[in-house]
């Protein structure tokens, strides 16, 4: 008999082990020097934002944030739209962002959540965390001044005007084809929001539907945002408090379908936020901020950019193939950071060249308070930057912030005066570079002659040419030029990494 045959004379014992091992994550590319930190505003939201800037000789560019949020304009011209992420509102509905088939945008499903920052809500209203998180997400400049001169301060002799915005329900109600929401009838949804600044209130609808603002999620953020921002820790109590605050009835109301709780708790909250107004404390506590936090800054741009700019997204989807006349975004967190690199504030002056539908000037303006300028060649960019600019200038006073001087110019910035004048008393200029043609980034060169002594200049692609030895170089003598990182999620056209430049004019 084979040996193979037998059995052994042996017995062994067998067991089986699992064994688990955790694989460390893959890094994350690390910018050269590391960005400061942002509020989501990666988001962003969604996150704004917040963001415009597009290549040309006029540029042109959030949100979409994911209000979000930043600049446009570079995009591979074969590329159409996507939803792209904001900031701390997940509101945005649809932004600029690369594809494949410019025929036919797609665009991101929103996501039904304000994830992270609504799963851990109180942990970040937490009254004993509240103003440290706070004071981490507002820029102090002691010549701020936030408060808006013309803000509803409660006053009886004044009711205050009524103020020209784009209600949530002209964009998002049951005529735009969405559906009650909560367990309400088609008779239920309509409700009116109280905004601090203002005495006039936004009109909802309580619906959802594809590509649309989500009534009660929007009420949320911006209940949130009020008792936050603008109250003390003992004013905000009523509202925040974890356990019976009006933000946790909204919230359970809203997760529980309790359409007509949602309702009761809205109303107790615009009556007490109308007593804090009639009572002078909302003008009070904004006269002594000298900023505004990121996440505050996100919502407000992605609120403008989701009434302006996403309802007719698509007219951005058109371009010049082989020109600089294509379109993308830099998102709220990665102009934040940019602000925070160049040391931008208020008493000083921004130029964003190629400027889109305006985002970035519009994000200058409300988060520094610094004269914002944006020029823009491509038309269909122009008429939604000047849409979002009125719709912008509304909003900050409902919000009762004062931003910022905006100028929007149309047309080429090497010839637009205005642009050319500003560029003189510049501190910092934008210039998303990624897809202009080296013929215009020379012609950039020789303006930037003109610039002062210490100007910044932000661009994608550096202006200093690669052989040293090239024969007049101009850039090389008159710029020093850093070169950094981005990381994830800062540009609309691609959610992978990238590099950028800050250029100093020597």
């Amino acid at each position: 008999m084979s040996i193979f045959n037998q059995k052994s004379k042996f017995k062994v014992k067998t067991e089986v082990r699992a064994v688990k091992k955790t694989l460390p994550e893959k890094p994350k590319p690390k910018s050269t020097s590391a960005p400061p930190s942002t509020s989501r505003i990666t988001s962003s939201v969604r996150a704004s934002p917040s963001t415009t800037s597009t290549p040309r000789a006029s540029p042109l560019p959030p949100s979409a944030r994911k209000s979000q949020n930043g600049s446009s304009r570079y995009l591979d011209p074969s590329s159409a739209l996507k939803v792209p992420s904001s900031s701390t509102s997940s509101n945005s509905r649809k932004r600029p962002r690369a594809s494949h088939s410019p025929a036919s945008p797609s665009f991101d499903s929103d996501s039904d959540s304000d994830s992270a920052s609504d799963d851990d809500w109180q942990d970040q209203l937490d009254p004993r965390k509240r103003l440290k998180r706070l004071e981490q997400l507002r820029r102090h400049d002691p010549n701020r001044r936030v408060r808006h001169p013309k803000m509803w301060k409660g006053d009886r002799e004044s009711e205050g005007e009524l103020l020209p915005i784009i209600h949530a329900v002209e964009v998002a109600s049951l005529s735009e084809k969405c559906q009650p929401v909560m367990g309400l009838s088609r008779d239920e949804v309509g409700v009116r929001l109280r905004y601090p600044g203002s005495n006039h209130k936004e009109k909802y609808e309580l619906v959802k539907g594809k590509d649309k603002i989500e009534g009660a999620q929007d009420i949320l953020t911006v209940v949130r945002h009020v008792a936050s921002i603008y109250l003390s820790e003992e004013e905000a109590r009523p509202f925040l408090d974890q356990n019976s605050g009006i933000y946790r009835r909204l919230e359970r109301c809203k997760n529980l379908n309790d359409g007509k709780g949602f309702k009761e708790a809205l109303k107790e909250y615009s009556e007490s936020l109308f007593a804090l107004q009639r009572k002078g404390v909302i003008a009070k506590n904004l006269e002594t901020m000298r900023g505004v936090p990121q996440e505050l800054v996100a919502f407000i741009l992605d609120q403008v950019y989701d009434r302006t700019v996403a309802p007719k997204v698509e007219l951005l989807a058109k371009y010049e193939n082989g020109t600089d006349n294509v379109y993308g975004e830099l998102l709220h967190p990665f102009i934040s950071d940019i602000f925070e690199r160049t040391q931008l504030t208020s008493d000083m002056v921004f130029v964003d060249l190629g400027s889109g539908v305006g985002n970035v000037v519009l994000q200058a303006a409300l988060e520094i308070g610094c004269e914002s300028w944006g020029c823009e060649m491509m038309e269909n960019a122009c008429n939604l930057a000047d849409a979002q600019k009125k719709e912008f200038a509304a909003r900050c006073r409902l919000w009762g912030v004062a931003p910022g001087k905006v100028y929007l110019e149309r047309g080429d910035f090497r010839k637009n005066e205005p642009i050319l004048e500003s560029l003189k008393r510049a501190d910092v200029v934008l210039v998303n570079n990624q897809a202009f043609t080296s013929q215009l980034n020379d012609n950039l060169v020789n303006m930037f002659l003109d610039l002062k002594i210490g100007c910044k200049i932000v661009s994608l692609k550096t202006f200093v040419h690669d052989n040293k030895l090239a024969e007049n170089d101009v850039a090389s003598s008159i710029l020093d030029v850093e070169h950094l990182t981005y990381p994830e999620e800062y540009v609309s056209w691609t959610g992978a990494a990238g590099t950028y430049c800050i250029s100093t004019r020597k």
